[in-house]
């Protein structure tokens, strides 16, 4: 028996961000004082770390929940299967749906419920519920999911990351060139034949210092609205990551059973472009190896940050030959890896 992606779908929204449009933003440090740099070179070394250079914000009218529900459309088209034989809809996010204008999340009912009410399933037995695990929440719903099937609970599952960080971000601080919209979706099914499978995985929070590296709090423009917005400690969060990430990758990878050799592909949470390359060159010096190329697709530049939904959509693209110079084929072995908020960090090693 073995547990197999047999359906992937992503939504990446149609509305593109360029940097030049934070030209005419004010910036503020977190004291509230006027960010001392021009907003070109503002912007200009924002590009040279983080390597962004757009990202996609929903249209106006669209909530996560929405977008989320057309990432699972388009991976159960994919996997053909029936809508009703789910017995799971795990959905990943982490600021439920907020209307555009407001300043409320709104998560009752639960964003899976509603995307199983989008979905028009009948069956009760489809249980649906939210998963808040920061940016790794699509990968730890996974997880969840493969938990569920080996203890013979379940046959089919939907598992689901979405979020529309353009709702929560502050216009005042430079952190808020880095989030980005979407979602994206996989449909996980027990199969008779081994051949595809989750080899490994892994999960880790981290709350005693660093539980608040990732937080809501007020604008760095101490003149604006008592709106609460997404903050981060971006120094803290890097020097985290790059000490945790690359060993919570290879425990992983040397619980699956197979060689850092036998690893065809890394899709790893796109939060920062030299971070992420910074992560894979640190795991593989794990092994006295330096990376091979072309190991690590990137979507950062042109998709920016979308949380929960940024490893099933570059999985999307490059399985359905989207992403250009990268494939993957059946047999092959890749890991899925993210950090984020909690601070939680986790993986899968995975054969196609």
């Amino acid at each position: 028996m073995g547990i197999q992606i047999t359906g992937i779908g992503s939504f990446i929204p149609s509305t593109i961000a360029p940097n030049k449009g934070f030209e005419n933003h004010d910036f503020y440090n977190e004291d509230g004082s006027p960010f001392g740099q021009e907003n070109d070179v503002i912007i200009k070394k924002f590009k040279a770390i983080t390597g962004i250079e757009e990202r996609r914000y929903i249209k106006d009218k669209l909530v996560t929940s929405e977008i989320a529900h057309f990432a699972a459309e388009a991976a159960i088209q994919d996997a053909g299967i029936d809508k009703e034989t789910l017995d799971y809809i795990i959905v990943a996010h982490n600021y439920g749906d907020v209307k555009f204008g407001t300043q409320q999340s709104d998560t009752v009912p639960s964003l899976a419920s509603r995307v199983k009410h989008l979905l028009r399933i009948k069956n009760p037995s489809c249980v649906a519920y939210d998963i808040l695990f920061g940016c790794p929440g699509w990968v730890e719903g996974m997880i969840q999911a493969q938990a569920f099937m080996k203890a013979d609970m379940a046959k089919k599952c939907l598992v689901i990351g979405a979020e529309a960080l353009s709702r929560v971000v502050d216009q005042h601080d430079r952190d808020s060139m880095i989030y980005s919209d979407g979602a994206g979706a996989t449909v996980l099914e027990m199969k008779e034949s081994n051949e595809s499978d989750i080899l490994g995985h892994c999960s880790a929070t981290y709350a005693y210092d660093e539980a608040h590296f990732i937080y809501f709090g007020e604008s760095n423009n101490q003149d604006s609205d008592a709106r609460r917005y997404i903050k981060m400690y971006g120094r803290k969060i890097y020097e985290f990551a790059l000490s945790n990430v690359p060993k919570a990758m290879k425990d992983c990878l040397d619980k699956s059973g197979v060689t850092i050799e036998d690893v065809k592909k890394i899709f790893i949470h796109q939060a920062n472009e030299k971070m992420d390359e910074a992560i894979i060159d640190r795991f593989y010096k794990l092994y006295g190896m330096e990376p091979p190329e072309g190991i690590l697709p990137m979507t950062i530049d042109k998709l920016g940050n979308s949380s929960v939904a940024t490893v099933p959509t570059i999985y999307d693209l490059v399985v359905k030959g989207n992403l250009e110079g990268h494939e993957v084929n059946k047999g092959d072995i890749v890991i899925f890896a993210s950090v984020g908020a909690g601070m939680n960090i986790n993986a899968i090693v995975y054969r196609i």
